[in-house]
């Protein structure tokens, strides 16, 4: 694919078959329009932050678009709601939760969607598995990703698998 641009996604599950859940999703964004996914992290299992609820599985993708960063978006939540995601409160545990975390060097602020992600170097369970794909990637304050993840403490991440 030219001008594909190099995308990082997070993913989570604490609800049915998380795994499962997650397998399908990569195996859907790998199909979706003009996206292939090139690298996934490990499983990892983690406690919920900043809510209650099972513990969550997450991974993190690698992938290359030529979509654009709202497009993407757009196919990460038809990706949710087909894994029965539901909304009904903020931080309410689910079968599938997809985040746009970086989309190549871009910086988007809008009112759907910022990129990157602002708690992305504040998680041990994106930063954790985003290690293990791109460890020297810069992340906007200027420390790679291994730099961030050194300063985060107390956030249980465990290996799982893949």
């Amino acid at each position: 694919m030219g001008n594909a641009e190099r995308v990082f996604v997070g993913l989570g599950a604490n609800l049915g078959d998380a795994q499962a859940n997650l397998r399908e999703a990569l195996r859907r964004l790998d199909e979706a329009l003009q996206t292939r996914v090139v690298a996934v992290s490990s499983f990892y299992r983690s406690a919920p932050v900043e809510a209650g609820g099972p513990d969550y599985v997450n991974a993190v993708a690698e992938l290359r678009t030529q979509l654009t960063p709202q497009a993407l978006l757009a196919q990460l939540q038809v990706i949710e709601r087909h894994a029965g995601r539901e909304r009904p409160y903020h931080h309410a545990p689910r079968t599938l939760d997809l985040d746009l975390l970086l989309f190549g060097e871009r910086r988007v602020n809008s009112p759907g969607l910022v990129v990157p992600h602002p708690r992305l170097a504040l998680r041990a369970f994106v930063l954790v598995p985003l290690a293990e794909l791109a460890p020297q990637l810069r992340l906007t304050d200027g420390r790679n990703v291994v730099q961030a993840l050194a300063a985060l403490t107390g956030q249980r991440v465990d290996v799982i698998g893949r």
